[in-house]
């Protein structure tokens, strides 16, 4: 935790300025958006678990995303042709439209929850791996405006690719504090650990 939190306060100031670039029109998205269904649904739950859902997910963290593939510096070549001509406003606009859309619980691996637990709400003290929760929220709804995303309900398959990258050292390009930090958070984490917090995390709801 202590780690974590030495790394927080080191990329405070550059965070800082990672604001939204605009607000976006759901209305427009929704029109903008009929590219991006056939891998995300057309209410942005993805079908195949290597997609990601992206329905519900921060407005301001979608758009970022979407923007460091179609500026290469996310390494998701199959996006490029369906974002290589989006502009700054396109992308703030499909953002908007999927941010309203309601994301599809997912179903946890009983076999697997334990471990997930303890991972995604306490880390692993012994090796240094910072709790999930400590930046994604308890119940995996990140924080609005600080581009840490929703994790809940996501698919295993996925967030597991995710963690595997960011471990091998994957960035978004050298000046990405964000990936940056995951790099760091998953240096540690076991293959067992990254499935095992990985179905946790499918398998988490919304707060009641």
């Amino acid at each position: 935790m202590a780690r974590l939190m030495v790394m927080l306060i080191a990329l405070a100031p550059v965070m800082a300025l990672a604001g939204p670039v605009g607000v976006g029109d759901p209305e427009a998205g929704e029109q903008l958006a009929a590219s991006c269904a056939a891998c995300h649904g057309s209410d942005g739950n993805s079908s195949v678990s290597a997609w990601p859902k992206i329905a519900g997910q921060h407005e301001d963290y979608a758009a970022r995303q979407t923007r460091l593939v179609r500026d290469g510096l996310r390494d998701v070549p199959e996006m490029i042709p369906f974002v290589m001509n989006l502009s700054d406003q396109d992308i703030a606009d499909i953002a908007a439209f999927y941010a309203t859309q309601s994301l599809e619980p997912g179903v946890a691996d009983e076999d697997l929850v334990d471990l997930g637990r303890r991972i995604y709400m306490d880390g692993n003290r012994q090796t240094g791996v910072p709790a999930c929760a400590a930046c994604h929220g308890p119940a995996g709804e990140g924080v609005l405006g600080s581009h840490y995303p929703v994790v809940r309900a996501q698919h295993a398959d996925y967030s597991a690719d995710r963690l595997r990258r960011y471990r091998a050292g994957e960035i978004n390009g050298d000046d990405d504090p964000y990936s940056l930090m995951m790099v760091g958070v998953a240096a540690r984490l076991t293959d067992e650990e990254i499935e095992a917090v990985s179905s946790f995390m499918e398998g988490l709801h919304r707060a009641r």
